[in-house]
Formats: structure tokens, sequence, C-alpha cells
């Protein structure tokens, strides 16, 4: 495939959709199914896709299965958008030679996101600064803030050394909760250095604020990603009053999505129904809905397809 033309920099926007990672029922990829959300992301008109993230369930995956995947989605988007790579692991060896390999199979970036192991910001700082010395110069790099899920706090000025200490580094993937000030921190010291791009995350669950506080787009899964893409469009055009009654609009779904350790199911559930993929199946260990699960989404569901029909 060749390395892309689309890569990431500092300036990029719009929304990069976080793309679940589809299975079979038994547990196997559903690489038929993978066509197919691809093909509805892109008909979204996302800007950009993210693929082996946290919420792609990378962990899960075999490296053998994380390339097959990568390859698949990769050929099926076929230069469209960029495609961003999670490439986070416990070990640097295997990380840079992933990020490398995607890189060289035609992904705009890598995405990081710092070890849950690394107990102070100087050990996180230390762990950028080899990430940077290792990696090719040419490689664009996400960085991801997490702490809800990595237990790993970055203060502005580790953030701001990261930067500097890892030149590949040109986003910050910002999903920190309450994390609005260090948005606008960090935007502001584009000022005393090169700018970066700011993506956020955790579901769009603060996309209205977050986009009024800097933010150049999201980085972030939803089942709605027309959402996402309307209200961040919305907001680039001027139109902030629009965009927040589009998002609040499917403001429960978003919330009920959010669910720590349950929006996955939930999400790949509402993906099913919208005939992205054949199975909502979240490989063990992870959470499986319910009969009362099932009739409370088809609730949401129903009051938000009559709200729309309002609009």
């Amino acid at each position: 495939m060749g390395k892309s033309a689309n890569r990431l920099t500092g300036d990029s926007g719009g929304v990069f959709i976080i793309a679940a990672t589809p299975f079979e029922e038994n547990g196997a990829l559903d690489l038929s199914s993978t066509d197919s959300m691809i093909d509805f992301y892109l008909g979204s008109q996302a800007d950009g896709l993210t693929v082996l993230g946290m919420m792609g369930e990378a962990g899960k995956l075999s490296p053998e299965e994380s390339t097959r995947f990568l390859n698949q989605v990769l050929a099926r988007v076929a230069g469209r958008v960029p495609v961003v790579v999670g490439v986070s692991s416990t070990g640097t060896d295997n990380l840079i030679a992933f990020a490398h390999q995607s890189m060289d199979a035609g992904a705009a970036g890598v995405m990081i996101t710092p070890l849950s192991t690394l107990r102070t910001e100087e050990q996180v700082v230390a762990y950028f600064a080899e990430i940077g010395a290792r990696l090719d110069s040419d490689v664009p790099v996400v960085l991801q803030d997490f702490p809800q899920s990595t237990g790993v706090f970055l203060s502005v000025p580790t953030i701001e050394r990261i930067i500097e200490c890892c030149p590949q580094v040109v986003c910050f993937k910002h999903e920190d909760c309450p994390g609005l000030g260090k948005l606008s921190s960090v935007r502001r010291n584009d000022a005393k250095r090169r700018r970066v791009s700011i993506l956020v995350g955790n579901g769009g669950l603060f996309l209205p604020q977050e986009l009024a506080r800097g933010a150049d787009g999201a980085m972030t899964g939803f089942s709605y990603p027309e959402m996402i893409v309307g209200v961040c469009r919305a907001f680039k055009s001027g139109k902030a009053d629009e965009a927040e009654d589009l998002f609040d609009s499917y403001l429960p779904l978003v919330i009920y999505e959010s669910q720590p350790g349950f929006g996955l199911a939930t999400r790949k559930e509402v993906l099913r129904r919208r005939g992205a993929i054949r199975s909502a199946h979240v490989r063990a260990p992870g959470p499986k809905l319910g009969a009362d699960d099932h009739a409370e989404l088809g609730s949401l569901l129903r009051r938000l397809e009559a709200r729309l029909a309002r609009r």
C-alpha cells in the first residue's frame, strides 16, 4: 500500500472516528463487517479514522489479528481519509516495530498512551523521550491523555515537555475529565512553541465546550458519528448555537454510551442495529447487554428518532 500522503500535522482537525473492531459471535475477527463498518463511517463524512484504540479492543487482539485488521481497513479506505493507528504496547520494541509497520502500510500517524506502570511524570517524560529517539522522525504521533483509563495523570507542564522531547508529537488527544482548563492551557501554549492539533475524546460528552475552548475537532467514537461531524462543522462555520442544538438532541444517548466499562457494548449494539456490523460481540473480559439493557436502549433510540424527526 505504501506510505500515506495524508499525514497528520499540527494543523490537523475535523472528526477522526474511533472505530470498533467487529467480531463474529464466536469471537473471531469479522472482516466482512469491517468493510461495512468502514463504509458506514465514511458515509457519515468522517474526516479520518482511528483504529486499534481502546474502543477497538486492541489489547484483546493478537499481533497477527491486529495486522490483518489494519490491512483490511486501509484497503477499504483506499486513501480516501487518513487513518491513525493505536500502537501502544507494554513493550517499547513492539510499539516501535508496529508503528513503523503501520506507517509503511499507509497509516497517517500513530497514537500512543502512557503506560499504566509509569508512576511519576518524570518517568512519563523519559518514556516519550525514548520513543522520540527510536521512532523515525517522520512518524506523526498522537499523544493520548486518558487518565481515567490509564491511571496516569499528565500536568500541562509535563505535556509541554513531552511535545519538546518527542518532536514527532503533532496532536494532543484530550480525554482528561474534568479537563477543560487543561485544554485551554495547552491551546494557549501554541503561542510559545510549535502548534499541535487538539482532538477530543470521551465519546463526545463535552464536545461543544471543548470546541469553544479551541479544540480542532474530535477523535472519538459514537454510534451516530454524523452527529459528531455535524457539531464540529457547525462550530467551524461559526454556528455555535446550531451546533449545540444538534448535540442536545443526541445527549441522552451520548450519556448512556459514556458509562464506564459498559459503553462499548452499548455502542456496538447500536452499530449492529444501524447495519454497520453484524454482531455486537465484545471479547472477554467485557460487558454483555441483558434484557433490561436492550429495552432501555431501544427506548433511547426511539426517543432519539422522534426528536430528530421534529428538527
